[in-house]
Order: structure tokens, then C-alpha cells, then sequence
């Protein structure tokens, strides 16, 4: 008997324990070389933790629900175990291999996620195609084959109107009657049907909280608001958006524009991207902007890492990868760790106005909303304008009502004149 331990090795700086979710497997099965043995659960993501070895899962030392901390010791592995192969094991040992071909090719990389995935929709490596690193086969890949085979075969007989029940009668009126004393009302039973759920609250939502009331607790917040008309962004992005996505193979959105007029407010008031540390205050020469995306999970905020180097195409390639990421539960605690300022777009939920709350250790975030027309007064006229309300809220420990409200107003003069944005005014 050979056995090998099965840990988990550091998680981040910042995460200390994580969750163990669930066993894909249980003592006495056979598993395979990087096959998924089980999910954690961090305060940020979830991961799945592939095995170390071929083998029979010999022992399970912390079952679904457990706090784990790294290199503790969850399992045991004997990999010269011998266990009944599984259609599953057998089914992600074919989708390693290569294909033959006539010409010989490097091997395939299929990654464990992707997989395990393969394994459990029958999907074969021939029907998907890599888009990964070096051709590397990821979870999206497959998810993609999956959609592309899942035409239906023949048509579906619509369905049936459900009969409905004949309606009963109206009893006639009872004759009137005295009105009872207090005690018999008392006596009535309780009211039914009015179930409840207790669950626990996952670690990434207890973050949330946790974090929030961090924010409230230890920030002086105020928000500052401003209204802008947006009819320049809407008519640059409709004169273009076609162009774009055809030289850059991604759609033209709004959150970019918004991320661009960001940072050229915080270079005009450096202390809206600072960072309180004690008594001092630290003055960040880098703009790495959060970006608030929902997820099944919650709701995550993925870094733009030195965003004023980054042109509006790499923003839209990077927003977009960050919200397939963030459905499908795919984000690195590397991708969700730092920032410097946060941008929280709550328009497309249609929300009209909010007060953002501060991302720690963040000093400033800016909350957008939806784009709607109103009416407006300019040069004494009524027009009608689509128009957002912008939100700021902001430390006041460290920025002053000038900073915050000025740092608005470069945004706002940004997103209506984005000529500014190219001449740095």
C-alpha cells in the first residue's frame, strides 16, 4: 500500500481557512490523475481540487461543510489501490489522450474542470475545440460544444392547457351574529402556510457582510451626485460600434467610457485614489480599477489592473472575460485581489440612484445608474436628454467635499465631451 496525502496548498495572503463544499467521490472509489475529487469555497471564489494521483480514495478525513486551512490533510489516496473504473474515470482518461492523427500532433491539454465536465455530459474531445493557452481545452470550451450539439432532433408538441376547476359556488350569507368576546379570538389557531428556510450563509455572502459593515464602521462615508448627459457617449458609440467589433472582435459597451473618464479624474485629484493605513495616507501611482460584476455566488468586483494603460478594447475584452468568469465560477483570487478605486453599475438592473458603499481599503467608488430620457432646461429651452445619475461616495477622513465633488465633475465634463478623454483635459 502506497499512500499519498491529499492538501491544499496556500490559498492567498489575504485567506487564512476556506469551506469544504462537497466530495465528488467517496472511500473505496477508484480515481484518476488530476480528476476533480472535491470544491472549496473561499470568502472570494470557489475552486475545484483535483487529485494528486491514480488510486483508490483510501480515506476521507474532512467531510462537506469542514473548514480546511493549507497543507492540512483532507484525504488519502492509495495509488496501488485497484478499484472497478467507472464509466466517469473512463471517460476523462479518453478525453486526455490525443487523437490519432495522421501527422503526429502534441498532446491535447484538457483542464480538470473541463474534464470533469466532458465526463459528465458525454461530450468527447473531438467535438471541442481548445481556446486556451497553447490549445488548452477549458470549461468554457465545452460548455460551447455543449450549446453548439443542443439543437433539438424533432419538434416538441406544444403543451396542453391545463383544465381548470369549475369554480365553487359562493356560500350564501350567514345571518348576522353577535360578535364573539376577545377570548374565542384568542383561541383561533395559528396561521398555516407561511413556511420557512433556514440556510447558512456561504462565505462569500458572510464576506460581503462582513465587509460592508467594515466599510460603515471604520470610513466617514459621504456621497456627492451629479447628472450626465450621455447623447455624446450614445452617438460616439453608435457612429462606431459596428467598426469596433469588427477590427476588435468585441462589442462596444458604456462601462469603458465610464472607466476612462474615471481615471482621468483620478489623475486630476490623486487623493480619490488613495488609501488610508493608520495615521498615513497613501498616494497610489496606479490605477487598478474594480469592477462590480454579479455573480450566482454574489456579487464579486475583479481588478482592471492599470487601466489608464489599457485602451477601451482591452476594457471591453476584460470586463467581458471577467463576467463569463464571474457566471461560471471561474475567477482567481489574483483577479478579485487589490484596487485602488471601484465603479459599481447598478443601471443595468435598472436602478435610477443609490449610494455606493466604500470597497476597503478603497477611499472612493462611484456608482452609476440608468441611462433614461428626461427633460432637461439648456439655453432656456426644454429638451429631452438621455441622462445618468452619477454617485460618489467617498472617505471624508481624507477627501474633502471639494475633491469628491470636483473629482464628479471631471468625470461628468469627460462623459459629455469625450474629446476631453483623447486631449487630457
Amino acid at each position: 500500500m502506497a499512500i499519498i496525502d491529499v492538501t491544499i496548498s496556500q490559498l492567498s495572503e489575504s485567506v487564512a481557512e476556506a469551506t469544504l463544499l462537497n466530495w465528488k467521490k467517496k472511500p473505496g472509489d477508484g480515481v484518476v490523475e488530476d480528476e476533480i475529487l472535491f470544491e472549496i469555497e473561499t470568502d472570494k471564489v470557489v475552486f475545484d481540487v483535483p487529485s494528486p494521483a491514480s488510486g483508490v480514495l483510501f480515506e476521507i478525513l474532512v467531510g462537506d461543510g469542514g473548514t480546511v486551512v493549507p497543507n492540512q490533510v483532507l484525504a488519502r489516496i492509495d495509488s496501488e489501490g485497484k478499484a472497478t473504473v467507472t464509466a466517469q474515470e473512463e471517460a476523462i482518461r479518453e478525453a486526455r489522450a490525443p487523437e490519432p492523427t495522421a501527422v503526429e500532433a502534441e498532446e491535447v491539454i484538457v483542464m480538470p474542470a473541463a474534464a470533469k465536465l466532458m465526463a459528465e455530459t458525454g461530450i468527447k474531445l473531438s467535438q471541442v475545440e481548445g481556446t486556451g493557452r497553447q490549445g488548452r481545452v477549458t470549461k468554457g470550451d465545452v460548455l460551447q460544444a455543449i450549446a453548439t450539439d443542443a439543437e433539438p432532433s424533432s419538434p416538441q408538441p406544444p403543451p396542453q392547457p391545463v383544465p381548470r376547476p369549475a369554480p365553487t359556488p359562493a356560500p350564501a350569507p350567514a345571518p348576522a351574529q353577535k360578535p364573539k368576546p376577545v377570548e374565542a379570538h384568542l383561541e383561533a389557531p395559528l396561521m398555516t402556510d407561511r413556511p420557512e428556510q433556514r440556510v447558512p450563509m456561504t462565505r462569500l455572502r458572510a464576506r460581503i457582510a462582513e465587509r460592508l459593515l467594515q466599510s460603515q464602521a471604520s470610513n466617514a462615508i459621504l456621497t456627492t451626485f451629479n447628472e450626465v448627459n450621455m447623447q455624446g457617449v450614445i452617438e460616439l458609440r453608435n457612429r462606431y460600434k459596428a467598426t469596433f467589433e469588427k477590427e476588435h472582435g468585441v462589442k462596444l459597451g458604456f462601462v469603458s467610457f465610464f472607466v476612462k473618464a474615471a481615471v482621468h479624474a483620478l489623475r486630476k485629484y490623486p487623493v480619490l485614489n488613495a488609501s488610508v493605513d493608520g495615521k498615513d495616507i497613501i498616494y497610489h501611482g496606479y490605477f487598478d480599477i474594480g469592477i462590480a460584476v454579479s455573480s450566482p455566488r454574489g456579487l464579486v468586483v475583479p481588478i482592471l489592473r492599470n487601466a489608464d494603460q489599457m485602451t477601451i478594447a482591452d476594457i471591453e475584452r476584460k470586463i467581458a472575460d471577467y463576467s463569463t468568469k464571474a457566471k461560471l465560477g471561474n475567477l482567481s483570487l489574483e483577479e478579485l485581489t487589490g484596487g485602488t478605486f471601484s465603479i459599481s453599475n447598478g443601471g443595468v438592473f435598472g436602478s435610477m440612484l443609490s449610494t455606493p458603499i466604500i470597497n476597503p481599503p478603497q477611499s472612493a467608488i462611484l456608482g452609476i445608474h440608468a441611462t433614461k430620457e428626461r427633460a432637461v432646461v439648456e439655453n432656456g429651452q426644454i429638451v429631452i436628454r438621455p441622462m445618468n445619475y452619477l454617485a460618489m461616495s467617498y472617505d471624508h477622513r481624507i477627501i474633502d467635499g471639494r475633491e469628491a465633488v470636483l473629482g464628479l465633475s471631471a468625470i461628468k465634463d469627460a462623459l459629455e465631451d469625450p474629446a476631453r478623454l483623447l486631449l487630457d483635459l
